[in-house]
């Protein structure tokens, strides 16, 4: 958890409220009627306000709402836009959905969509109907939904609890997060008048529900459910507008309580306190760990026990935040600010009075600066002075490198002193200490610039201050100097060694969210899914000096191993069942959790929209806890992002095979179609022709055979053709060919297809001759001519054109129809695509003009379609760029 705009007191909004109130610009608007039972009224008081809405002038109209046969409910449907229903087909029955496209078609400012945790048909674009409204939204329209409170997703354990049923259809808490809340409530006795007067069920079910769901225990406990659900709803919403606007105060409509970990013994008691004042209140909790510039020398042992007790706070419900700060009293203050806290729980150390004095005590600031927090004190148990002398460390009392540079540093500032103390007075000299002091504090620390101030005044006594060489001081001024320098290098080492730990932990949090914005910035360029989790396992082992293994599961089957950051990990029985754990219950689980802490991993779930996409596990060869607490934050960021780009990684193959299936679907239906026309009509003129044939042979009846063949057999080719283009098994034989022979003898193949136009051979005869396949070329323009015989208003002239201009040549066929329509012209090349003006119109496959680009493009040429600029029609040209042009024949045969 990350604590924004920590340490806000109030008149700057915070930023991420900001960044959420944006997002919901352009979105429409979700409002939730939430009840604690079937029957209280949720669907009567939607369609109620659904009305109301409508008289004041909004679009409002009826997604779905099942009315149950109450008689009251469906009279209100009666005023209402109702929206169809959509079929769809299930094992022999026909179930009726909401119709999704039809809504977003008709794109009303309202609709009201009843139960909202319905689920959907197999084969409806979304399986819950919650997602269908998320897209409704997403368009822009408002929502009114009803949903019960044993449907939430969070309380569902909850409530089957008590009431001995577990529903299997649930609504992610998310979804009550964004959206306005509306109880619809009625006392338990009242709902049960109306159970027995056969108001919510027929007579025999109600009987049945009185004595099992219905209990009054069990709709008391639903309705208190209901209330407190719907108030931290309210008291969410409250606190992010409260943050928007950057508003002051603790706003407590609810109590909210912050527990304070350390990593001193007995901070599991404060957890375990903090859960129960939670109870008691009935509020949200978050366990908190400040990290200040002491964190950086625990030991493991303390790194384990911080890891632990936020473990702990975690399994028992509530969050936790690890938030840095200059010292505990600030950060907690931040944090309390942050949370808009109403409760504190920590705990107090037994301290000796004289460290009281020098240090002061954290709960005494906290009681005296926050006066609209309830602090809750718990005793902690003390620890032997020893224990506290090994936990400091020889790190925190200095190190012989800072105190021997310290040193060197005086003795410099002594030699330079006195080279100078011809030219400067006492008080300059004095200044010239301050240097060594500064410099220490700066690099070493504070207890090494107290060492420094000292030094500093014991040297400017001893070899500057009458009478030189002794640390006796004879004038009383002099005195006075030296404790000044000693007071300005007590104050100056504090005050450096406090600008050095500000600029520690500003200098940590950089470099946190530097390597944040490197991972991400890595793998969101990444498109292929196992390289995006080979990268992640080693990142994440990278940034953290720890073992990483990805872990997935794909069609229902066992948890494997997708990625990992040295190959030859391989996880024992214990391991998979922590994997599987954490997978299932999206919880942590392994070493260092509450949960099948013997495995050696530690295992975490990747969320990403209310599902778990992985399991990323972690293993160190430390002893304790695979991650330090001070490592938790960074870890579940970088899970959290690694989530999302899996997740836009899913997604994108989802896309693809949505779109694969579309093109499938797409293709069987028009080759349906095509089958149906184009090879009925030839196929039936054959038989009638053949059955013709038992009164005698003519002519004319052997042409209509032959010709009715001729097409049946290039229809065929056609689809052959394409699924060759398609399966890239073309093979050109290029040689030079006379286009006038090509244009030739198309027209005459193609005359049947002609009947009843005129064509006109405008191809001069001195054209270059042209490098391409000649069975291709003359499949396009067998195509091309079909396309305008077929197309041709009848009558009218077809004219094939040739011109060598500029270096390229065209070869085109003009027709005089309706043309095509402006701006689409290239949509006529697509595959099985009709348009107004193409052969797609008027019968035919739709393979046609895809066949002639295809092969165009294959011998290197460009196809182009446009509208006549002479008269009213179409016109296709091949293009035969310069490359295919022979310029000498000669040369030509050569080669």
């Amino acid at each position: 958890m990350a604590i924004a705009g920590a340490g806000q007191e109030g008149g700057r909004p915070d930023p991420d409220a900001l960044l959420r109130a944006v997002a919901q610009e352009g979105r429409g608007r979700l409002k939730i009627f939430l009840g604690a039972a079937p029957g209280v009224g949720k669907t009567y008081e939607m369609l109620s306000e659904g009305i109301a809405r409508r008289r004041d002038g909004v679009d409002v109209v009826v997604g779905i709402v099942e009315t149950h046969g109450r008689i009251e409910t469906e009279a209100l449907t009666r005023g209402h836009e109702i929206i169809t229903r959509r079929d769809v087909a299930y094992e022999g029955r026909t179930l009726r959905e909401m119709d999704l496209d039809a809504i977003l078609a008709r794109a009303p400012r309202l609709v009201l969509v009843d139960e909202l945790a319905h689920t959907n048909a197999p084969g409806s674009r979304h399986p819950k109907r919650y997602q269908d409204v998320e897209e409704l939204l997403a368009a822009g329209i408002d929502v009114y939904s009803t949903v019960n409170i044993q449907h939430v997703e969070s309380l569902n354990d909850v409530v089957a609890s008590f009431t001995r049923v577990r529903v299997r259809e649930t609504v992610p808490d998310s979804i009550l997060e964004m959206a306005e809340i509306e109880v619809v409530d009625i006392p338990p006795d009242e709902l049960i008048e109306r159970l027995k007067a056969g108001k919510v069920y027929l007579p025999a079910e109600a009987t049945r529900a009185l004595g099992h769901f219905f209990s009054k225990s069990n709709l008391s406990a639903l309705r208190e459910l209901a209330l407190r659900r719907a108030a931290q709803a309210v008291d969410a919403r409250m606190l992010d507008d409260v943050r928007a606007l950057g508003l002051g105060g603790t706003w407590a409509g609810s109590d909210r309580i912050v527990v304070a970990i350390s990593e001193l013994p007995g901070c599991d008691a404060l957890v375990r306190a903090a859960k129960r004042v939670a109870d008691g209140l009935r509020g949200p909790w978050t366990a908190v760990f400040i990290e200040t510039p002491r964190a950086a020398h625990f030991t493991d042992e303390q790194h384990v026990r911080i890891a632990a007790t936020m473990t702990l706070a975690t399994q028992l419900g509530g969050a936790v935040a690890t938030v840095p700060a200059e010292n505990v009293v600030t950060g907690i203050q931040s944090v309390l600010v942050d949370l808009r806290a109403t409760q504190l729980v920590l705990g107090k150390s037994n301290r000796s009075r004289w460290f009281e004095l020098l240090h002061g005590s954290v709960v005494d600031k906290l009681v005296r600066d926050t006066p609209d927090v309830t602090v809750h004190v718990l005793p902690m148990p003390a620890s032997s002075p020893a224990r506290q002398r090994v936990r400091r460390g020889r790190r925190q009392w200095g190190t012989p490198t800072g105190y021997a540079f310290t040193t060197a540093m005086v003795a410099a500032v002594t030699a330079l002193a006195s080279a100078l103390f011809q030219i400067l007075n006492l008080g300059n000299v004095a200044l010239l200490y301050l240097l060594p002091v500064m410099a220490a504090a700066s690099f070493f620390g504070l207890r090494t610039g107290l060492y420094a101030g000292i030094a500093s005044s014991l040297a400017y006594n001893f070899f500057f201050l009458p009478p030189t060489g002794t640390l006796t001081i004879s004038n009383p001024e002099n005195l006075i100097s030296v404790i000044v320098l000693l007071g300005i290098a007590i104050a100056t080492s504090q005050l450096t060694a406090r600008v050095r730990a500000q600029a520690d932990l500003a200098s940590a949090s950089a470099r946190t969210n530097a390597t944040l914005a490197g991972f991400l910035r890595q793998i969101a360029s990444v498109n292929d899914f196992d390289l995006a989790a080979q990268m992640i396992c080693d990142d994440v082992s990278r940034l953290l000096d720890v073992q990483v293994v990805l872990l997935g599961r794909t069609d229902g089957a066992e948890l494997t191993i997708l990625a990992a950051s040295d190959p030859s990990y391989r996880l024992e029985t214990m391991d998979n069942a922590a994997a599987s754990w954490a997978f299932d219950t999206g919880s942590t689980a392994g070493k260092g959790s509450g949960t099948l802490a013997a495995s050696e991993w530690l295992f975490q779930p990747m969320k990403a929209s209310d599902r778990v996409l992985g399991v990323l596990g972690v293993a160190s060869d430390r002893p304790g806890s695979p991650i330090r607490a001070d490592q938790l934050p960074l870890l579940s960021s970088l899970i959290d992002q690694a989530a999302l780009v899996l997740e836009r990684l899913r997604l994108q193959t989802e896309m693809r095979d949505v779109d694969v299936v579309r093109t499938r679907d797409r293709l069987r239906a028009a080759l349906l179609s095509s089958v149906s026309h184009d090879l009925r009509t030839p196929l039936t003129a054959v038989i009638a022709a053949a059955a013709q044939l038992h009164q005698g042979a003519t002519p004319q009846l052997i042409g209509t055979i032959e010709s009715e063949a001729q097409r049946l057999n290039r229809f065929v080719a056609n689809l052959l053709d394409m699924a060759r283009v398609e399966a890239g098994a073309l093979k050109l034989k290029v040689e030079a060919i006379d286009l006038s022979d090509a244009v030739t003898s198309a027209a005459h193949d193609a005359r049947r297809a002609l009947e009843g136009h005129a064509v006109r051979l405008d191809v001069p005869p001195d054209l270059p001759l042209v490098r391409a396949d000649p069975q291709l070329l003359h499949h396009c323009l067998l195509n091309l001519l079909d396309n305008a015989g077929r197309y041709g208003e009848p009558g009218t002239e077809v004219v094939i054109e040739g011109r060598n201009r500029f270096g390229e040549l065209r070869l085109a066929v003009l027709d005089h129809g309706p043309g095509l329509p402006p701006g689409r012209e290239s949509e006529v090349f697509e595959t099985f695509r009709r348009l107004e003006g193409s052969d797609r119109a008027i019968g035919g496959t739709g393979l046609g003009l895809a066949i002639v680009k295809a092969f165009a493009e294959a011998m290197g040429m460009i196809v182009e379609a446009t509208n006549r600029p002479d008269s009213k029609g179409a016109a296709f040209a091949l293009v035969f760029p310069p490359a295919l042009i022979v310029r000498d024949i000669m040369i030509e045969g050569a080669t």
